[in-house]
C-alpha cells in the first residue's frame, strides 16, 4: 500500500521533473510506461485513479532512496562551475576523475537543478542504434520507431529549439569506437548550440593516445572536439570525507575517525564512504 506521504514525494518529484521539458508529453516520453494522462492526473490531485503498481513505477524512476545528504566537494563544485560553462557557453569538454569522485553525483544534481540538462549514462553494450534511442529517450524525443538516422534529426531539432541546452554523458569511456565516432557527428550538428559534458575515468587518456598513435577512424576528430584535452578534478580530502560525515548526521569524532580511516584505504572513494557512514550511524541507534 502506497502511503499518502509517499504519494505526495512522488507528485514533488514529478513536478521537478516535468519542470525540465517545455511540455508534459516530453516529459512523459522521457519515462517508461508513464502516459500524459498518469502524469496529469497525479499533478491535478486525482491520485485516486493511479494504481499502486503505477505509483510504484513512478516511484522508481523519480525518488531517490535514502536520505543521503551531498556535500560539496572541491571536485563537486568544480564539476558545477564546468557544466555551468558547458550551459552558459556551449563549451564542449571531457572531465575525468577516479572511480568515486562524485562524478555522477554532481551530474544529477545540475541536472535537477536547470532546464533542459539532460544526462545518458553510457554501457559497453550500446551500439549507434541503442545508444541514439536512449538519448532520444532522456530528451523526451519519441523515436521507437524511426531509423537511426531519423532518430539523431529529431533529436537534433529538438535540442536547436531548447534555451541552452546540455548533454551529459556519463561513463562515456565505456563507448565502443564506433559508438564514439557516432558521437563525432552529433557534436557536428549541435556545435555551438548545445553544451555537452563527457564524464570518465583517467582510462581514457591512453586509450585516446594509443588510437591517435594508431590512427584509428575518428580519434583525432574527437581529440579535437574536446579541445585536445581531457579536464581532472581534485581528489576527496580527509577532511571533506569527514565534513560528508557531519553533513549525514554523524557528529561522534570517533566514528568519524572510523570512517576517515576506511575512507583512505580506497583513496577516499564516496561510494564506499557512504556505506561507511550508514554503517556507523546504524551501530549508534543499536547501541
Amino acid at each position: 500500500m502506497i502511503t499518502k506521504e509517499q504519494k505526495s514525494r512522488i507528485q514533488h518529484q514529478l513536478d521537478a521533473h516535468c519542470a525540465r521539458y517545455s511540455s508534459q508529453n516530453k516529459a512523459a516520453n522521457a519515462l517508461k510506461g508513464v502516459s500524459v494522462a498518469v502524469i496529469s492526473d497525479i499533478r491535478n490531485g486525482k491520485w485516486d485513479r493511479i494504481s499502486d503498481d503505477m505509483w510504484r513505477k513512478l516511484e522508481s524512476q523519480l525518488v531517490a532512496s535514502g536520505e543521503w545528504k551531498v556535500y560539496g566537494t572541491t571536485a563537486y563544485n568544480q564539476m558545477m562551475c564546468y557544466l555551468d560553462s558547458c550551459k552558459n557557453d556551449g563549451l564542449v569538454m571531457w572531465v575525468v576523475a577516479p572511480a568515486g569522485t562524485g562524478k555522477s553525483t554532481a551530474a544529477m544534481a545540475f541536472r535537477n537543478e536547470n532546464r533542459n540538462v539532460f544526462v545518458l549514462t553510457c554501457s559497453e553494450d550500446m551500439n549507434k542504434t541503442s545508444f541514439v534511442r536512449e538519448l532520444a529517450a532522456v530528451i523526451g524525443v519519441k523515436a521507437d520507431c524511426l531509423p537511426v538516422r531519423e532518430t539523431l534529426a529529431a533529436i537534433v531539432k529538438e535540442l536547436v529549439r531548447m534555451d541552452h541546452p546540455v548533454l551529459i554523458f556519463d561513463e562515456a569511456d565505456k563507448l565502443t569506437d564506433r559508438v564514439l565516432y557516432f558521437y563525432v557527428s552529433l557534436y557536428n550538428a549541435l556545435e555551438g548550440k548545445c553544451g555537452m559534458m563527457l564524464l570518465s575515468t583517467h582510462s581514457i587518456r591512453r586509450r585516446m593516445e594509443q588510437g591517435i598513435l594508431k590512427q584509428k577512424k575518428g580519434y583525432d576528430e574527437l581529440d579535437s572536439r574536446i579541445g585536445r584535452q581531457f579536464v581532472p578534478l581534485k581528489a576527496v580530502t580527509t577532511d571533506e570525507v569527514a565534513e560528508i560525515c557531519r553533513a549525514n548526521g554523524l557528529q561522534k569524532q570517533e566514528a568519524i575517525s572510523k570512517v576517515t580511516k576506511e575512507a583512505a584505504e580506497v583513496s577516499n572513494d564516496l561510494r564506499r564512504v557512504k556505506r561507511s557512514v550508514y554503517k556507523e550511524l546504524q551501530q549508534l541507534v543499536l547501541f
